[in-house]
């Protein structure tokens, strides 16, 4: 053979090798499909529930629904019983006021219960309250909740024990010296006397406390729940208190605590729910998940640790601390994340789930006649004609004491 044709046999073999490779590369994988979009489910009330068993020491389920129009995040606070700092920490970086039609909006709407178990219980680390009726026989005990105002910077709610000891509907607002010296100074005075209506930020209905000056009212700016925003009081939106005011007699016991992170057991896991420490909250809490969960951790729950062999993440859980979102986690459950535990929850529709108090409407009604009517589908009383009235000195029988709204 020439030389050639051996540069020619070569030269084939060598393109026939190149080729077989060519047959036998493999070709690049495609990418993972996407999840499938989560089912969208009716959403659930978020206000009452019944305690299946003594050691139900969590309530209420997770739930992501997304924005619809031009809905703020107030908006939807509102149609799912929640308050304005609640939903607006458990969705770190959303515009309140333009979350932006589409977007994902987490709904805390699963709460870690107190410790104490009796009467209105009020985190106000949390914004919340817990109402624990008097269980009668035969009956399920039962937790109602809601989110709350509390006093702003400088005038604190004050923590401890109290009792309710009056109701009124419709009250007369009679602003304390030291709350009209404020307005007097900030440029909007206030009158002696404000009489029930749109003016008042009472609202319909008032409780009065054992601790003078402090009240548990409605309100006359729905938007204002959830924040600290009141002079020390207790707000309530309109529609709750309407509803729980028949239901708390005068006597209960009322709780004022300042717990921001919560511990309790449910379901065989320990759940962990983390709220930023107050701005005026001077103590030291620990802040290693290790020292916390000493601190805050009761024997009896640490047994129940023990005995399901559960072990904790202490990552987790400084996480949770350093990054509070008040969203409750089960933390002693495997490879559990904040963004795997929020894609897992209840995808709902965004709409007032039914059972709610709340009925949609921003019509605000000013008297306890009209949220009567209202809730029971009665036609709405007429509103009296208005006469004018000599002031008279307020007495326990005429309006509201000098409660500091």
């Amino acid at each position: 053979m020439t030389f050639p044709s051996v540069a020619r046999l070569t030269a084939a073999c060598l393109a026939l090798s190149l080729a077989g490779c060519q047959l036998v590369q493999r070709q690049p994988e495609a990418p993972p499909a996407p999840p499938p979009p989560p089912t969208i489910h009716e959403p659930v009330a978020t206000h009452v529930f019944r305690l299946d068993a003594a050691e139900d020491e969590v309530v209420g389920e997770l739930q992501v629904t997304k924005v619809q129009g031009e809905d703020t995040l107030p908006d939807i606070a509102r149609r799912f019983n929640l308050g304005y700092e609640e939903i607006a920490r458990a969705n770190p970086g959303v515009d309140p006021w333009v979350p932006g039609e589409g977007r994902e909006i987490v709904l805390p709407t699963q709460f870690v219960l107190p410790a104490q178990r009796e009467g209105l219980v009020i985190n106000l680390a949390q914004l919340r309250v817990f109402y624990f009726p008097k269980v009668k026989e035969g009956e399920s005990p039962t937790v109602i909740t809601h989110p709350i105002g509390i006093g702003k910077v400088g005038w604190q709610t004050p923590e401890g024990t109290t009792k309710v000891t009056g109701k009124r509907t419709n009250p007369t607002w009679f602003p304390p010296s030291s709350v009209r010296k404020e307005h007097r100074e900030a440029g909007d005075p206030l009158p002696s006397k404000v009489p029930p209506g749109p003016d008042n930020p009472l609202g319909a209905h008032m409780m009065t406390l054992g601790w003078p000056s402090y009240l548990i009212h409605g309100t006359n700016k729905p938007y204002g729940v959830g924040l600290r925003s009141s002079h020390g009081c207790i707000r309530f939106y309109p529609e709750d208190i309407a509803e729980l005011y028949d239901k708390i007699p005068v006597g209960t016991k009322v709780t004022v605590i300042n717990q921001p992170f919560v511990f309790g057991w449910s379901n065989g896991a320990l759940y962990v729910q983390a709220f930023p420490v107050m701005e005026d909250d001077e103590r030291e809490h620990p802040q290693a998940a290790d020292a916390l969960l000493n601190a805050a951790i009761s024997d009896e729950m640490w047994q129940k640790v023990k005995q399901h062999g559960a072990a904790i993440d202490l990552a987790l859980v400084n996480s949770l601390v350093s990054q509070p979102r008040g969203i409750a986690l089960p933390v002693s459950k495997a490879k559990v994340t904040v963004d795997g535990f929020v894609a897992d929850a209840r995808h709902v529709e965004n709409r007032v789930p039914a059972g709610a108090n709340w009925n949609g409407s921003d019509e605000m009604y000013h008297t306890a006649e009209e949220y009567a009517a209202a809730r029971n589908g009665t036609p709405l009383p007429k509103k009296p004609k208005t006469t004018k009235k000599t002031a008279t000195k307020p007495t326990a029988a005429s309006g509201a004491p000098a409660g500091s709204r």
